[in-house]
């Protein structure tokens, strides 16, 4: 069994789209099981299918988040299958979604943590849709206090996945290019390396040259390539999962 105290608010991390039936859905079951806290869409264009890239992208914005906040997390392309359903306290915060590496880095990053896989289902379970019918009723359950039935598991999927991740995670609307890379103490200096070409520093947009690429430390903290008025993932052939190397 896992209580918790009432969470201030429920943030929603997924690759669901803000099109489509699914948000919406799990915004129903989540109002349906009964919670009262505000419901935040936090981040619902994660990479698709892509629980490595996203866990980079979680663990970058739980820094930003009030406490004590719930996340439900569902980038779960292995729905169906045999990985756990997860309850995760991490710090102040809670945490319900897959055992697929997508709480890998925030539980890396947390100082203390509790890991338990959830024996508990829901009377009606479909194969496909998880985050509505399985994981939205979890976190509402705790959400209002109530316990869940679950037991302590000492490990999760992605652990030992590096601590940064030299890689494209997330094109953003712009086409600016975000890298799992941390921006802390990095030298301007220093110049990115991406299919060959190097891109050099600007501290922010007003410093490049309109159409020129650079590298700058975006508003999570993390290395991010663009292009001043115009696209990096097109004028650099960019997509999730490119290489990146850091070059004096």
């Amino acid at each position: 069994m896992l209580e918790i105290d009432t969470p201030e608010c429920i943030a929603l991390f997924t690759d669901f789209g803000e099109r489509g039936p699914y948000l919406g859905q799990v915004e129903m079951a989540l109002h349906q099981a009964g919670i009262r806290q505000p419901l935040i869409r936090l981040f619902n264009d994660a990479p698709a299918f892509d629980p490595r890239a996203s866990a980079y992208l979680l663990a970058a914005l739980v820094r930003y988040a009030p406490l004590p906040t719930l996340f439900l997390g569902v980038v779960d392309p292995g729905v169906g299958g045999d990985r756990l359903p997860l309850t995760l306290r991490v710090d102040k915060h809670w945490f319900v979604g897959p055992d697929n590496g997508l709480f890998s880095q925030v539980v890396k990053q947390g100082e203390t943590t509790v890991l338990r896989a959830v024996d508990w289902l829901p009377e009606r379970l479909s194969a496909s849709f998880h985050g509505r019918d399985l994981f939205a009723p979890v976190a509402a359950r705790l959400a209002v206090g109530r316990s869940v039935d679950s037991h302590p598991v000492e490990s999760i999927v992605g652990l030992w996945w590096p601590d940064q991740l030299s890689e494209v995670i997330y094109i953003d609307h712009y086409g600016n290019a975000c890298t799992g890379l941390r921006g802390d103490g990095l030298d301007p200096g220093l110049a990115v390396s991406v299919d060959g070409r190097s891109v050099h520093h600007a501290h922010t947009f007003g410093e490049a040259p309109v159409g020129a690429p650079f590298w700058y430390i975006n508003s999570l903290g993390l290395l991010e390539i663009a292009v001043n008025q115009g696209r990096a993932d097109v004028t650099l052939g960019l997509h999730v999962g490119s290489p990146v190397k850091l070059r004096e």
